[in-house]
């Protein structure tokens, strides 16, 4: 092959590396919010993947807390929930978890620095997240498909 014909070759490679690249960030939605509760600042990030979310609850700080990853689980769809970061003992975020892949049917990484003997704010966290999750299009249709 001549120099010419592969130096064409090459380029046409970077151009469909570069759109493929495109099309990787254009899936890849970062949503950023805070909310006041109660006089608390609640701070919410939700990273959406093809087919994983990410989410950050931060309280009154940027401080990330315990990280549970929860996935749906074949072949009951049950919810399997684990602690990745953080000791075992404060489950404030594992319930969230487990909840938002029953509501999304999508594997959920959570970070949650919410303190354990909160449940009152835990739950409000909860609702806001998940009238957010709603209005950006991340939970399941009552059809039972993912929207996106």
């Amino acid at each position: 092959m001549d120099p010419e014909g592969l130096e064409k070759e090459i380029e046409e490679l970077k151009l469909k590396e570069e759109k493929g690249n495109v099309h990787a960030h254009a899936q890849l939605q970062i949503t950023t919010f805070s909310e006041l509760v109660n006089d608390v600042s609640l701070h919410f990030q939700i990273i959406r993947f093809p087919k994983q979310i990410y989410v950050w609850i931060g309280y009154n700080s940027a401080k990330l807390g315990h990280m549970y990853a929860a996935a749906p689980t074949r072949p009951n769809n049950m919810v399997s929930v684990t602690s990745i970061l953080g000791g075992v003992s404060d489950n404030t975020g594992s319930g969230i978890a487990h909840r938002l892949v029953l509501k999304t049917d999508l594997n959920i990484i959570l970070a949650c620095s919410i303190p354990k003997n909160s449940p009152m704010l835990e739950t409000e966290a909860e609702k806001i997240l998940i009238r957010k999750l709603v209005s950006l299009g991340y939970t399941k249709s009552r059809l039972g498909a993912t929207s996106l």
